[in-house]
């Protein structure tokens, strides 16, 4: 069966003969947590959430709400499925992300589609083994099923004799209510998760097959190109949907006859059949737009946060401190971390069909049901006549344009009467797509007069990462009043066992479009934690790795650090440079960091742990930092595909490297400055170090999300080792050249004995 119809194909399944499957009543859409992403939905999926249906040829469907967002969880949930029906690999066929066809489990963030969306999955797969185990128990006038296996679509007896799958359904539909609490299979009997397994995404790929929405063409389809509004990067403000005076459809009369302009509010577009005449249009069409407010100056990011209005929303307020126990040593410091952008090397993509009977998109979206309400609000329509078929699109991690240029797509080809396709320039998807927030974060810390750990007090201030769709926003549809969400609160808690804590975050509205990126205020808070732990460990006179074994609350921390350290030859006591170059003008430095990816509304729950040690090189003259090792160590609990989790973790250091090397956004008066790659550098391979990972073997314990947790410790890894090279603290990433320099020679202009602030 080859499912290309997901909505029609799934439909029939319910009266195919010879079909086992797995369902449940559609369960009430999921109410975002506060913090979360997404908008309450009150549609109900008309039918059962389906999710495996076993075929009488032995070909297994298997769907999942969550989408492959490149990181190769098609290939780790079929492996999950094939594992607990006990049939080939090969032939599982996962359905991932279509409204129509899969349950709605809400966004695909936080690398939980293992840790959390592949329960039911599981669960179903192990009920249908179950079922057809029983009914060969039948067939074979047996008292009972011990000693039946399944094999290869078939149900085999001790005795040898066996019945395929078809005999078993004989021609009928059976539908089983989906139970939670069925018989699992033993770890120790797996024989497909936990094996590395090729991803069945990379063939189609490779080959130029249909896999990228990018690609997607439908018949009579129009191409159409949007023009966004001068206030670059910003959804929030009066001014917001209210500032376009005139529109001179005149300036495009003379490239096609076929061109059609569409105007509401501060949404402007152009259509036409050829994709060339619609990207001239776009370039010549003549608007004129009202003066709009300054954006406020970020070139101070720690000023402009701190001054930022904000509601204070305390998170923990513990104080164990022993009586009689005095403090030592106190520190205070503040950590800054910038926008960032996802940067997808593809610029945004989608193709929308608005017909009398409803709107079908093809789209990217990492939110697929989520984005349906939002494209509901948008061209008028019910929930259910809505239907996203979800292909693969540019990398990003987080919420890059993919959604906005759905909703434009769905509003171009309402207003034109055609299906329409819409694809973005590289200067609006840089501009336009929500960043990455930046982040600040004040912490007052203390040891006792032993050198031990004392007291901590967290603050962060995080503006908000709403984003809704664009055209949303520019059309009036949706206010233009920024929103404040709870989102800053990711990993605010540290590792470590502070005796008295205070942890606070203050919420703020958004200052620029923004949205979650890997990591999101984990990563920033993570970086604050351990540059921190590594300065009290340095006034202790402790070893770095030591000192953080001593005081991390959880075992498991301890052994994937005490691990990632052993294979890095991690040696107690040895310092770097410090800032006394080699022969060649090279200050050499080590530095280590932990961190656990803790999310989801606060206190959270964590996905894997994690820890790197890096060795860094830096050029005095240049101020230019190379990577020369990396090691990184990752506890995920079972893995199903190792070489999946080994992917994984290399597209994490590669990323993380970059964000804390090289990568911030600029901006000026009107909004984001960087539109092209020459702004806004990323990473380039020749600058990739030399990456060993350290896998933990925990393959009797349940799955963590492996994606997030290992790009968390980065920031302040690389600080600590910058420390070690440099006897310089850097508390602002990204740590770029003249960021280097300014510190070098601040550090130069001082005593030398004293630390730099």
């Amino acid at each position: 069966m080859r499912f290309v119809n997901p909505k029609a194909d799934r439909e029939a399944l319910f009266s195919r003969p010879g079909t086992l499957l797995v369902a449940r009543p559609p369960a009430p859409p999921p109410t975002p947590a506060p913090g979360q992403p997404g908008i309450k939905s009150d549609y109900l999926q008309p039918h059962p959430d389906l999710f495996v249906a076993v075929l009488d040829s032995g070909q297994v469907l298997a769907f999942n709400g969550h989408v492959d967002l490149g990181t190769g969880i098609r290939t780790a949930l079929a492996q999950i499925v094939a594992e607990e029906l006990c049939v080939p690999f090969e032939s599982v066929t996962m359905v991932l992300g279509h409204t129509e066809a899969t349950p709605n489990q809400g966004p695909t963030i936080a690398s939980a589609s293992i840790q959390i969306s592949a329960v039911p999955l599981r669960n179903s797969a192990a009920q249908a083994r179950e079922y057809l185990i029983e009914k060969a128990a039948a067939y074979f006038g047996l008292a009972g099923s011990e000693g039946l296996q399944i094999r290869n679509g078939s149900v085999a007896a001790p005795d040898g004799r066996s019945v395929n799958f078809g005999l078993l359904l004989s021609d009928q539909t059976v539908q089983l209510e989906y139970q939670a609490d069925v018989p699992l299979k033993d770890s120790q009997q797996y024989e497909i998760v936990g094996k590395s397994q090729p991803r069945v995404d990379i063939p189609a790929k490779a080959t130029g097959q249909l896999s990228f929405v990018h690609d997607v063409r439908v018949p009579g389809m129009w191409h159409a190109r949007v023009i966004r509004p001068p206030y670059r990067g910003r959804d929030g403000g009066d001014f917001i949907g209210q500032s376009l005076l005139s529109v001179d459809e005149s300036s495009v009369v003379g490239i096609a006859d076929d061109i059609k302009v569409v105007v509401k509010g501060d949404f402007v577009a152009v259509a036409a059949k050829r994709e060339e005449h619609a990207i001239k249009a776009m370039r010549s069409l003549k608007l004129r737009w009202k003066p709009v407010p300054n954006l406020q100056p970020l070139d101070n990011l720690e000023k402009a946060l701190r001054h930022h209005e904000y509601n204070e929303r305390p998170l923990l307020n513990q104080d164990e401190t022993e009586p009689g126990v005095e403090s030592g040593v106190s520190l205070k410091r503040s950590y800054v971390w910038p926008y960032q952008m996802h940067a997808s090397v593809g610029p945004s993509c989608a193709v929308a069909h608005y017909t009398n009977n409803g709107l079908t998109v093809w789209s990217g979206t990492q939110n697929p049901h989520m984005l349906r309400v939002e494209l509901a609000q948008l061209a008028e329509l019910s929930e259910g006549a809505i239907d996203i078929v979800r292909y693969e699109a540019s990398g990003c991690y987080g919420r890059n344009c993919a959604d906005d240029v759905c909703a434009d797509a769905a509003l171009i080809s309402k207003e034109i009467g055609h299906p329409v396709r819409v694809q973005l320039t590289r200067e609006q998807e840089h501009a336009w797509e929500p960043k990455g927030a930046a982040q600040l974060i004040d912490i007052e810390g203390s040891l006792d007069t032993q050198g031990r750990l004392l007291a901590y007090n967290f603050v962060t201030r995080y503006p908000s990462n709403d984003a809704p769709s664009l055209a949303l926003i520019l059309t009036g549809v949706r206010s233009n009043q920024p929103r404040t969400l709870q989102m800053g609160d990711r990993t605010s808690v540290p590792p470590y066992v502070y005796p008295r804590m205070n942890i606070a975050s203050h919420d703020m509205a958004p200052i620029v479009r923004a949205a979650w990126l890997r990591g999101v205020s984990a990563m920033p808070n993570s970086f604050a934690h351990d540059s921190f732990i590594d300065e009290l460990a340095h006034a202790a006179g402790a070893d770095p790795v030591e000192f953080r074994l001593q005081y991390l609350r959880e075992a498991r921390a301890r052994d994937v650090l005490a691990e990632t350290a052993d294979k890095a030859g991690w040696q107690t006591g040895a310092t770097g440079s410090r800032g006394v170059a080699d022969d060649d003008g090279i200050l050499r430095g080590r530095g280590v960091a932990y961190a656990r990816y803790v999310h989801s509304k606060f206190p959270g729950f964590g996905a894997a742990w994690s820890a790197w040690v890096v060795d860094v090189a830096v050029n005095v003259e240049t101020g230019k930092v190379s990577v020369e090792r990396l090691v990184v160590g990752q506890d995920t609990g079972m893995m199903v595909n190792p070489d999946g989790v080994r992917h994984q973790i290399h597209g994490n250091v590669i990323q993380s490297l970059s964000r804390v090397l090289k990568e911030a956004v600029k901006f000026n008066d009107e909004g984001v400055v960087d539109h092209e790659w020459g702004a806004y550098p990323i990473m380039n391979f020749m600058e990739i170090p030399p990456i060993e990972i350290v896998l933990m073997d925990r393959q009797s314990e349940p799955p963590m999300g492996a994606g997030e947790s290992s790009s968390v410790p980065s920031g302040a890894a690389i600080a600590n080792a910058l420390f070690d090279a440099t006897g310089v603290r850097y508390r602002e990433v990204p740590f770029t050249p003249g960021r280097i320099l300014a510190g070098l020679a601040t550090a130069q202009s001082r005593v030398p004995s004293a630390e730099p602030a």
